[in-house]
């Protein structure tokens, strides 16, 4: 199960991740979450660092699309002003709505990546579709006793990550 889980990279933050880096790695699309990879549940709209983020990302080609679990007032106003293609309650780690997003962008497995926060929606998701898989850590944790147990068996497999990669923070 852990190999499902595994991501294909880990990054500090979001923003962390350029348009060089994904170039590099053959890949011309994302599907992003929302809640805590780029903004914490909390904040309902994009701040100027991530719409600097999406500006770079644009410029370089990179195409992206919104998947977000959660409900459709939520990643609407947050999608407001950034006016990417976005699904609500998408269902992930179900890969029905990544495969929309990848038609919707023209891309396919070979040149799309997903970026998130949670190895068991996010990294799962892509690892099921045979998408890269990338992981960010959480921007600020839910503290529910749901979120706590799904962080706790995330913990091994990003532990080994990290150590496999030299990863120190």
């Amino acid at each position: 199960m852990k190999k499902i889980l595994m991501p294909d990279y880990m990054f500090e933050k979001y923003d962390d991740i350029t348009p060089d880096f994904l170039e590099n790695i053959g890949v011309r699309a994302l599907i992003i979450d929302i809640d805590n990879t780029l903004a914490p549940y909390e904040q309902a709209e994009p701040d100027e660092r991530l719409f600097a983020w999406v500006r770079a990302m644009r410029e370089h080609g990179i195409g992206m699309t919104l998947m977000s679990n959660n409900d459709r007032e939520r990643v609407e106003l947050f999608n407001r002003e950034l006016k990417l293609p976005a699904y609500y309650k998408s269902g992930k780690p179900l890969g029905k709505n990544l495969k929309r997003a990848m038609t919707d962008m023209g891309s396919d497995k070979t040149d799309t990546a997903v970026l998130g926060d949670q190895l068991l929606t996010d990294a799962l998701a892509g690892n099921l579709l045979g998408l890269r898989a990338i992981i960010v850590p959480p921007i600020k944790d839910k503290t529910s006793l749901f979120f706590r147990f799904k962080r706790l068996c995330e913990r091994p497999t990003v532990k080994k990550f990290k150590k496999r990669n030299g990863i120190d923070w």
